[in-house]
């Protein structure tokens, strides 16, 4: 590996897959702040009205659709990475595998504050990327159509499947350490509830690593396709896909619930639609946004979130690490002790402040500090941080 490789530039990253990582980052924001309310002993929790609208906000609009597009668009710079490398005459897959196990290791530090980390997972299903990344896209489309389709039936089964294990996050024992105030028992809390609550539970371990792979493979293929650079052209097919996945979600939860209300859960042991709702909803918010974008709508919020979307790495990490002086005995260690609102609100709190953040660290430097990091030790070579005068010049004619 040479210094001859050179990642993609800022002016060329396409706009709107920055803009969907922002969103992305707010729902994974919210939904990592509202399960610290779950760190703790297991105790009945009293509701208000207004927690319960944004439980229901969260888990219709949120909940599971952040992360799944998350991964789906990282299976698209996966495939815009892979390109550059391989273009420039070297080798890919030593390339990528290098910044994937540059990737475990931050992961390794996000794990040590948040038992909820992602990265970890993107690191090792981006080394099993590197097998089909020479796939066509008709073998990209046939592959990921083939997972989501058997995601109902391998998830009725895996949820049959138990693993003994500790449990962390509710065990008093253990909660000693996330909230004794001490710097190693509040790493090994998180590190032992990562491994024992995530990486062994089947319904992780295989469920949502399958639906993660569905995913990066529809990144990879929308990336083959030219997708997000053709938004102009396929407003049709944008708008049909709009009402197609809307109903299907509208379908699906209808479905789902009667199912429930009437008591015949029976049927989840063999066919369990859950993701399928998931993945609907996503893909209606994700093209919904996309329509706004194309059609010139919300300008200066979509610039905003699109700042926060190209630091996406470090507004992530900093969620966690805040995240863990505000709850854990390190900091104010208030854990799970306040209503559900409370985790709600300052999740979109710490979200808006981060994109006012990002928008004014980007007009001074090229990339977030994590991201800048990441890219340099990906490159072995340390690229310009700060902008040139020149650079912020053209910048600004150029917007």
């Amino acid at each position: 590996m040479t210094n001859s490789y050179h990642p993609i530039e800022q002016s060329k990253r396409t706009a709107i897959v920055d803009i969907l990582r922002g969103w992305a980052i707010l729902g994974v924001a919210i939904g990592n702040y509202s399960d610290f309310l779950y760190i703790g002993v297991p105790h009945k929790i009293n509701n208000s009205i207004l927690s319960e609208v944004l439980i229901y906000f969260n888990r219709y609009f949120f909940a599971a659709k952040s992360w799944t597009l998350l991964t789906l668009l990282f299976g698209y710079g996966f495939a815009i990475l892979i390109n550059n490398v391989a273009a420039k005459g070297k080798n890919p897959v030593t390339f990528f595998a290098w910044r994937m196990i540059l990737l475990f290791v931050l992961a390794f530090i996000n794990s040590a504050f948040w038992l909820g980390d992602i990265l970890k997972d993107y690191a090792f299903l981006g080394l099993v990327m590197l097998l089909f990344y020479k796939c066509s896209a008709k073998t990209l489309a046939i592959i990921s159509g083939v997972l989501v389709l058997t995601i109902p039936f391998v998830m009725a089964y895996v949820n049959g499947l138990k693993v003994e294990h500790p449990e962390i996050a509710t065990n008093p024992e253990y909660l000693k350490l996330y909230h004794s105030g001490n710097w190693i028992d509040f790493f090994r809390f998180n590190l032992l509830a990562s491994f024992y609550e995530q990486i062994i539970i089947p319904g992780y371990a295989i469920t949502a690593h399958i639906v993660m792979f569905a995913c990066m493979l529809f990144g990879f293929l929308l990336q083959k396709l030219d997708f997000f650079n053709r938004l102009n052209e396929l407003k049709k097919v944008l708008k049909r896909t709009l009402w197609i996945s809307l109903a299907i979600a509208l379908i699906i939860g209808v479905g789902f619930n009667l199912i429930i209300f009437y008591k015949q859960v029976a049927i989840f042991k063999i066919f369990h639609p859950i993701y399928w709702l998931f993945l609907s909803t996503m893909i209606f918010i994700a093209t919904g946004i996309s329509l706004l974008y194309t059609n010139g709508k919300l300008k200066t919020i979509f610039s905003y979130f699109s700042a926060g979307g190209k630091m996406t790495l470090t507004n992530y990490m900093t969620q966690n690490i805040l995240g863990a002086f505000i709850f854990s005995g390190i900091g104010f260690g208030i854990a799970d002790s306040m209503p559900y609102w409370f985790y709600f609100t300052l999740a979109i709190f710490v979200f808006i402040l981060q994109l006012f953040i990002s928008k004014w660290w980007l007009s001074k430097f090229n990339y977030g500090p994590i991201e800048w990091l990441w890219r340099s030790a990906s490159y072995r070579k340390l690229f310009p941080f700060k902008k040139t005068q020149t650079a912020v010049v053209t910048e600004i004619k150029t917007t």
